[in-house]
């Protein structure tokens, strides 16, 4: 058998024991995609949801009504409860790919399920997700996906799952989540209603550039830290008296100079718990206590 006959192959394999396992998500084609992972429940991206309900279409031109069983809206993950009767689940590969292994992408089309393939190009990328946050530990591929493909599996080549697609980083590339045993106990933890909510602070914060930028524009010295560019009404950072322009330069016993320094130190804060922080206001240098609520909170916009 020759190489183009073994692809060929692989293709028609993949397509015979995943098509069905993968649904379109909401009333849109372009709306989001998501995979069976066990009798009842299906994976996607938090992005694909939007509420308590989601539209569930299968291979087979069926419709139901789904329920959001649980959501890591930081970690870009949602599990929907959803009648898929009898529809496949797919199995979890056992491998682990790395650069170079051949890769394939299903996804949900109008006409039934699509098939790309590509290669592994790179791991443990990060990338942000729907509020910002970083997200680690990334496949980064070349198997081509249409838009509104957020939440497809990436498999290999017995059809097995890899990897779930999130984001697309331009020029033929895209990265899925790993499908590792990290991501099996998230799953789990989805499954059965846990909603993870991670402490926000509540403030919109300025790039670092541009916060050195705005501080030189007003005479004021440079400085490392985080520049505070709006808070939210009713947030923890409001309660404890953090205003829009100060410059935030420590939180806990962390040094910032960037976001993701912001994002390194609250994500050591469970909810309910409290955070000393250092900031510098004009000249002038305070301390304040800010505490978080039970529970964390979620909110629309990229708020820290």
């Amino acid at each position: 058998m020759s190489v183009l006959d073994e692809l060929s192959s692989s293709i028609e394999r993949v397509a015979a024991t995943a098509g069905s396992s993968v649904v379109r998500l909401g009333e849109s084609w372009r709306a989001g995609v998501g995979v069976i992972i066990a009798d009842g429940y299906v994976l996607t991206n938090a992005h694909n949801v939007g509420g308590e309900t989601v539209r569930v279409a299968f291979a087979d031109g069926s419709r139901v009504e789904g329920r959001t069983a649980g959501v890591d809206i930081d970690g870009d993950l949602a599990v929907v409860a959803a009648d898929t009767a009898g529809a496949p689940a797919l199995e979890w590969s056992p491998l682990t790919p790395g650069v170079g292994s051949v890769v394939f992408a299903v996804t949900a089309g109008q006409n039934g399920a699509r098939v790309t393939m590509g290669t592994v190009s790179s791991m443990a990328q990060g990338f942000r997700g729907p509020r910002g946050r970083p997200i680690a530990g990334a496949i980064e591929h070349t198997a081509p996906l249409v838009r509104g493909s957020s939440g497809s599996p990436l498999l290999d080549g017995e059809g097995r799952l890899l990897g779930i697609n999130t984001s697309r980083l331009g020029g033929g590339f895209y990265l899925a989540l790993p499908a590792d045993d990290s991501l099996k106990e998230r799953v789990e933890a989805l499954k059965s209603g846990q909603t993870v909510e991670r402490v926000r602070l509540g403030v919109g914060i300025a790039p670092s550039h541009a916060a050195r930028r705005m501080r030189r524009a007003v005479g004021l010295p440079e400085r490392d830290g985080v520049l505070v560019r709006m808070v939210e009404e009713g947030s923890p950072a409001e309660r404890a008296g953090i205003e829009q322009g100060d410059l935030i330069v420590l939180a806990g016993d962390r040094p910032l100079r960037h976001a993701d320094d912001l994002y390194a130190a609250l994500a050591e804060v469970r909810p309910g718990a409290t955070l000393q922080v250092q900031l510098v206001r004009g000249t002038d240098e305070r301390g304040v206590e800010v505490v978080f609520d039970n529970g964390g909170g979620t909110g629309g916009e990229p708020v820290h």
